[in-house]
């Protein structure tokens, strides 16, 4: 009844630990870490208590005297006396061992999910712009959407689906005629961008100049802006919240509250 006992505490253990490590880690999402101390104290109340019930104070008995050992017959089973290797109340060091595992995996870390990352980095941003070539799609030009069929980059689109799910997201390109915009929206649709993810075809913005693309970001004010081009960023640095300037140069930092990367999914570690 004793080791069923003890097997139920270390099973609780467990999963109080993978609760515990869960709800920190949603509260160090939201950025408030007040209820963090009173899980701490909560986490060392139950390893004070394990190590209660571990080592029982055990009271200190006289020392029989030793008898002369008779000669050992060959019917003698050894497991006697390993019974009394340990005092009654007194653990194994498997038990400890056991122990000391259900503590170490209390305080593992749980890793987050990539929806997580994305609403860490994008500081719970609701509303964000990105435009199209060079960040979600495989060309660079608009030349190039005349050419061909779009192409949606598949390294992007997990990220892209996870942004959806939490913010309003807009997409927005310059294109030189009515059929790069098809191509585009071809490439959207095919991607299962309008099906998995939560963006519509009325969220997917076209114009035919750079300055156009600037004044449908400031008009739709969102959180976050991604783009390729230094020029619109840095013309948008002082009325967007936060910019991410997507760039081969490495650690270019144009404004304070511009950060730089080398794709949209590299951004999110991805």
């Amino acid at each position: 009844m004793a080791d069923y006992s003890k097997e139920d505490l270390l099973q609780l253990f467990k999963r109080i630990g993978a609760y515990l490590s869960a709800k920190v880690f949603k509260i160090l999402n939201t950025q408030d870490i007040r209820p963090v101390w009173a899980i701490a104290g909560l986490a060392v109340a139950i390893i004070f208590t394990w190590r209660l019930f571990r080592t029982p104070v055990v009271p200190q008995r006289r020392q029989p005297k030793r008898q002369p050992h008779a000669p050992s017959s060959s019917g003698v089973n050894s497991s006697q006396s390993d019974s009394n290797l340990f005092p009654s109340g007194v653990t194994s060091p498997s038990e400890d061992s056991r122990a000391q595992t259900v503590i170490d995996e209390f305080f593992q870390p749980v890793k987050p999910t990539l929806g997580q990352i994305v609403r860490q980095r994008l500081s719970d941003g609701r509303k964000v712009t990105c435009r199209l070539l060079g960040v979600i799609l495989e060309e660079n030009t608009p030349e190039e959407l005349q050419k061909k069929q779009a192409t949606v980059r598949s390294s992007v689109l997990d990220v892209l689906l996870e942004i959806t799910k939490f913010c309003d997201l807009y997409l927005m390109e310059t294109v030189l005629d009515d059929e790069s915009e098809k191509n585009v929206i071809m490439a959207l649709e095919n991607a299962g961008i309008f099906t998995s993810g939560g963006l519509v075809k009325d969220k997917v913005l076209f114009c035919s100049t750079e300055i156009g693309r600037t004044s449908f970001v400031r008009q739709l004010e969102p959180d976050w802006h991604v783009d390729s081009s230094r020029e619109i960023i840095t013309q948008l640095s002082r009325f967007i919240k936060y910019q991410l300037y997507i760039s081969t140069t490495k650690n270019e930092r144009i404004a304070s509250n511009v950060f730089s990367s080398s794709s949209l999914e590299q951004f999110f570690n991805v």
